[in-house]
């Protein structure tokens, strides 16, 4: 599971979730170690499980959690599971500990699971709202065994772009400005937006923006960004953790309707065996720190340059003072 799939794919998926769910009920976890295939922490509290998706930001966060669960004197180890479809189910039996989770997707996996793809379909929990959605996941996850902690401001969504020459030309800082601005773009974006909600069909309802086509590249692609660059399209899907959006001279248009639903970062544990209130406190000091920036920052280390997750992620804390150096 790509990040941008995660992204891009939530109403669609929600669809899929029934299949997917009954082909893997019953599994038990499949482990694959991580960047951390030792235990790690002084274990005078016990042992914890951190899952992580297969996808680098997923694994960086994963690592994040170790980390800070390790300061508190937590034995950790970070387990990589193929997509949430099986590392859900793995929370909930308490084979995995704690997951980095994103409030709005997670919040829709459990409403499907929950109430069934047809019904979470029609009537959807989450929304642009950060409190209510999380209050609906809470009310969701609360039953299965599964506790929600706070969410914090890093958040990584779709979001839209242009370029800086484009914005400036056009007076354009948000979504808002470029629909009042009646100028014409075309997308650079994956063949989906033409149809899905939080794409062209929600920029022309929620925005009133005029959007004559769609360029099928890709979400957040290097050929998309390129071309918006080169004046072939306008305006670009991508993601809030986008980390080398600059280098091609663009700039996010702010969501300012929250068109968006509001997939900020937060901890989701099995409650019985991860409840303590000195995890919560370990966890909750990172969520506070964590920002969008750091996140794509994060993901630019381990996607550019190559460095191992556990390691960008070490370096991270010790610069915020949440673990020892």
């Amino acid at each position: 599971m790509s990040r941008t799939s995660r992204l891009a794919g939530a109403v669609i998926g929600i669809v899929a979730l029934a299949g997917s769910l009954a082909a893997c009920g019953g599994d038990s976890l499949e482990k694959d170690k991580g960047g951390s295939d030792a235990d790690k922490g002084s274990g005078k509290k016990g042992s914890l499980v951190v899952g992580a998706a297969a996808f680098t930001e997923s694994k960086v966060l994963a690592e994040l959690y170790a980390g800070v669960l390790s300061e508190a004197g937590y034995s950790t180890s970070v387990t990589t599971v193929k997509n949430r479809e099986l590392y859900e189910p793995s929370l909930e039996k308490g084979e995995i500990d704690v997951v980095p989770e994103y409030a709005a997707t997670i919040a829709e996996f459990l409403n499907a699971k929950v109430n069934g793809a047809k019904a979470a379909g029609a009537k959807p929990v989450a929304s642009g709202d950060t409190a209510a959605t999380v209050a609906a996941l809470e009310k969701l996850a609360t039953p299965r065994g599964l506790k929600v902690l706070p969410a914090g401001a890093a958040v990584d969504q779709n979001a839209f772009a242009v370029t800086k020459e484009f914005a400036d030309k056009n007076k354009l800082r948000t979504l808002s400005d470029l629909g009042a601005s009646k100028i014409k773009v075309k997308i650079a974006a994956g063949d989906e937006c033409e149809v899905r909600p939080f794409c062209a069909p929600g920029l022309k309802k929620t925005y009133g923006i005029d959007v004559t086509g769609i360029d099928p590249k890709g979400v957040g692609t290097p050929q998309s960004k390129q071309a918006v660059k080169d004046g072939k399209d306008q305006l670009v899907l991508t993601t809030t953790t986008d980390a080398v959006l600059d280098t091609f001279g663009l700039v996010f248009l702010e969501d300012d309707k929250k068109l968006q639903n509001a997939d900020n970062v937060l901890p989701v544990l099995n409650a019985e065996d991860a409840g303590a209130q000195d995890i919560a406190d370990a966890l909750g000091k990172l969520t506070d720190a964590l920002t969008t920036q750091d996140l794509a920052e994060l993901n630019r280390k381990v996607d550019a340059e190559r460095a191992k997750p556990a390691d960008v992620a070490r370096e991270y804390l010790e610069t915020k003072g949440l673990i020892k150096k």
